[in-house]
């Protein structure tokens, strides 16, 4: 059986997903260039997790080193591809756009590539609700338009969907892309706002609330995540015979094995009652900073995951009393071991891609 290559394991969903497939018993190569977005040490720590394990191999490398990724599929020959890697961070695109197109769009093409040149069965690629932008149609289904991005980092997902059609139609690559709807659990990213909250009400900073609170989103626990991916991967898509080129719907395909999926929670929770689980969590009240909509925010997400659920049964077990509660005991016992800062996970200091 061939290798899994998975891009991103130094990172959040990656690490999850790696450890998962180590477990089922799966020949995993990790690729990660480990940048300083945010704290090296925390991913680091992820890495730790598995990087004794027989059948874990390592590499650290940018993707957008065409010679590396090169290497990697010619050395390692994957049968399968979960490319998760990507810079991070909605807001931190306006600040360093050249970063994203790096990562987000030159790195997916070299990922494209090895697929194409190295034949795989199937590619896993992470798109994001993000790529909805501007629809307020909820809950945001897949065939849904996705032509507005409000964001940068969104235009490259979008750019990539569209990128992985072309190969999956040009060269036979079976793509599926992933939409995921705001992440959360342990090991989760310092610039996400769990981990950001968890941080302020602790040291007794006050939280940044943003649209004065009027959020709601689709949360979804890390293990939901993991599953979704675990039960897709061994099922590659086909050309959809029933697809019409005079009302197309992008989910699917009549000329290419490619297929679209949104994967999330579909019980989204407005964002007070996720500030309220986390301040009874850790038994103290948050001091909130009330403040107006982000530039590319939008007020609400949510999910519509009944063609993932058709395809693979997939169904998200965790609520957000039971995932909340989750990351707080991480966190507590993450940083009591390490005895580290909970200064020390400064984000954006550079992220080099």
């Amino acid at each position: 059986m061939r290798p899994i290559l998975i891009t991103g394991t130094a990172g959040f969903i990656g690490s999850h997903v790696a450890l998962r497939l180590l477990d089922d018993g799966h020949r995993v190569i990790g690729y990660d260039n480990l940048n300083d977005y945010y704290d090296v040490n925390l991913k680091k720590a992820r890495l730790a997790r598995f990087e004794g394990h027989p059948g874990y191999t390592h590499i650290t490398a940018d993707l957008a080193d065409r010679e590396a990724v090169e290497n990697c599929f010619a050395t390692h020959r994957p049968g399968h591809v979960i490319h998760l890697a990507a810079q991070a961070g909605v807001r931190y695109a306006a600040e360093n756009p050249h970063v994203y197109v790096s990562s987000n769009v030159t790195g997916t093409l070299h990922i494209l590539e090895g697929c194409r040149h190295f034949p795989v069965e199937h590619l896993i690629y992470a798109s994001t609700s993000s790529v909805y932008g501007a629809n307020t149609n909820m809950p945001f289904k897949e065939a849904d338009s996705t032509e507005h991005p409000l964001t940068l980092y969104a235009a490259t997902k979008k750019a990539n969907e569209m990128m992985a059609h072309s190969y999956a139609h040009l060269y036979a690559v079976p793509c599926t892309g992933l939409r995921f709807f705001t992440v959360y659990g342990p090991w989760g990213r310092p610039d996400m706002a769990l981990f950001l909250f968890t941080k302020a009400i602790l040291s007794g900073e006050p939280i940044q609330v943003f649209n004065y609170g009027k959020h709601r989103r689709s949360f979804t626990y890390i293990d939901d995540i993991v599953e979704g991916i675990v039960r897709i991967l061994e099922c590659p898509p086909k050309v959809d015979p029933g697809w019409r080129g005079d009302t197309p719907n992008p989910a699917i395909s009549g000329v290419a094995p490619y297929r679209i999926y949104n994967i999330g929670n579909e019980n989204s929770v407005e964002l007070p009652r996720y500030i309220e689980l986390l301040e009874k969590e850790l038994g103290k009240k948050a001091e909130m900073n009330m403040l107006s909509m982000q530039p590319g925010d939008v007020p609400d997400t949510e999910s519509d995951v009944t063609r993932l659920e058709e395809a693979v049964d997939y169904t998200p077990r965790v609520n957000v009393e039971e995932g909340v509660a989750n990351f707080v005991k991480w966190y507590r016992d993450y940083y009591d071991s390490n005895r580290v800062s909970r200064r020390e996970d400064g984000i954006g200091a550079g992220a080099k891609r």
